[in-house]
């Protein structure tokens, strides 16, 4: 029976509708601390630089830290009590910040921690919940399940962000924290109700070094997989530039731009809509073109206009920020989405955990590093010509994909790494056409 017949799936599957409601509220949440977690280190504790950049870098650094290892736990528990818990611990975390200033204990190294803290739990939930879904769908409707997952998250961050300069002209950023806090327990009260139950996983006697091993089974998947280890080359690099610019962003709005809280999170959201676009246009495009060449699509032509962001100025000259953020937001959800769907069909599921712990290891990893960068540089050259430095980045890290097999083929691999032959190359000269207009961001 078709979709069409069948109906969306969000209609049709209450599973699924539980799980997509707490993900777009954790997305909204996240994205309401994005805008609201720099303001606080900005406008309340007088912040510098390098001091907001290391906020950014903080709440991914627990990737370098237990991404690996978080990988081979998630395999081997099931997977939905592991997100309920990262739920409650971040529920409890976010809600603590504002109480922490009314009672003037409020610090840069306490927002650090809860930031690490919180980043901490985000690993456990993000490896649980990406292995987790196809638990819950079938492989026809996982294509669908991620697009709709991802557009609701570029949805919500859009709808966090717009909201996170509000509340903070309202309430305060610090107070706009319980809005963050609320989400998580939204989302902790729809995990809870799912009804689905994972069956529980056997108990294998393990060599005292089988943690290790399964570590390296994860690393090797991604290494010796000529799709693997050109996706997650790529995520690295373009991660390295994205988060370089994005950590710095607020405070190059405020202090060179001139914008004050509330249009800070005004004009984020509005440039992001972009990622409902790029949602929306995932699934159409590689229909239409293939999933290999609709990667190239998106992830290669877009991020050129990431050099419109340091241009921007006040008044007019904000439709530069707007555009060029806009088509590098399109291009990230795109790319994200086609490559989920590509992973949970190619990579076995007893190996699914492992292998997005492994690629988020390397995709994550650099991400604090690019933060610390952003700063670095924004701290010795100013923000401008740092923001400069690290769009110029987003383009640039998409050569990767250019110099790689996707770009000789028509379509990613669609069934389990261990059935699927060599691809089939195609001539050259069937893609150069699409190379002319190929449109991306990371």
């Amino acid at each position: 029976m078709s979709n069409s017949t069948r109906g969306g799936l969000l209609r049709r599957h209450r599973d699924f509708r539980l799980l997509w409601c707490g993900e777009t509220a954790g997305k909204f949440g996240a994205s309401v601390t994005g805008v609201a977690m720099p303001l606080v280190a900005v406008s309340t504790l007088n912040a510098g630089t390098f001091e907001v950049s290391l906020l950014s870098a903080a709440s991914w650094l627990p990737w370098l830290i237990i991404g690996l290892p978080v990988g081979v736990w998630v395999d081997r528990f099931r997977r939905r009590p592991i997100m309920l818990a990262s739920a409650a611990v971040s529920f409890l975390l976010f809600i603590g910040v504002p109480i922490s200033s009314w009672y003037g204990r409020l610090s840069i190294g306490l927002l650090l921690a809860v930031t690490l803290l919180a980043g901490t739990a985000a690993v456990f939930f993000q490896t649980a919940y990406s292995a987790y879904l196809p638990s819950i769908l079938e492989p026809a409707d996982q294509s669908e399940g991620n697009a709709k997952l991802h557009g609701s998250a570029s949805a919500a961050q859009i709808a966090g962000l717009g909201a996170g300069g509000l509340i903070a002209q309202v309430a305060g950023a610090v107070n706009g924290l319980f809005a963050n806090a609320a989400t998580f327990l939204v989302s902790l009260l729809c995990l809870s109700g799912i009804r689905h139950r994972e069956p529980p996983v056997a108990k294998v006697e393990r060599p005292p070094r089988a943690l290790v091993r399964e570590v390296g089974e994860g690393l090797r998947l991604v290494a010796r997989d000529p799709w693997f280890r050109t996706l997650t080359l790529f995520g690295a690099a373009s991660n390295l530039a994205l988060i370089g610019y994005q950590s710095i962003l607020v405070v190059f709005l405020v202090r060179d731009v001139g914008l004050d809280s509330g249009a800070v999170g005004g004009l984020i959201a509005a440039a992001s809509t972009g990622g409902i676009a790029g949602a929306f246009a995932a699934r159409r495009v590689a229909a239409r073109i293939g999933t290999a060449r609709a990667t190239l699509f998106f992830e290669l032509g877009l991020p050129v206009f990431a050099l419109l962001i340091p241009l921007t100025v006040g008044g007019a000259g904000l439709l530069l920020y707007v555009v060029g953020s806009f088509c590098v937001s399109a291009g990230v959800v795109a790319g994200n989405v086609i490559k989920s769907s590509f992973q949970q069909a190619y990579c076995p599921p007893a190996l699914l955990g492992r292998l997005t712990a492994s690629a988020a290891f390397l995709n994550y990893g650099t991400i604090p590093l690019g933060a610390l960068l952003g700063g670095a540089l924004g701290t010795a050259l100013g923000v401008r010509p740092a923001m400069w430095i690290m769009t110029a980045g987003v383009p640039l890290a998409a050569l990767i994909l250019y110099f790689s097999p996707i770009r000789r083929v028509r379509d990613l691999p669609a069934s389990s790494m261990e059935e699927t032959p060599e691809p089939t190359v195609e001539p050259e000269d069937q893609s150069g056409m699409l190379l002319t207009r190929v449109e991306a961001g990371s």
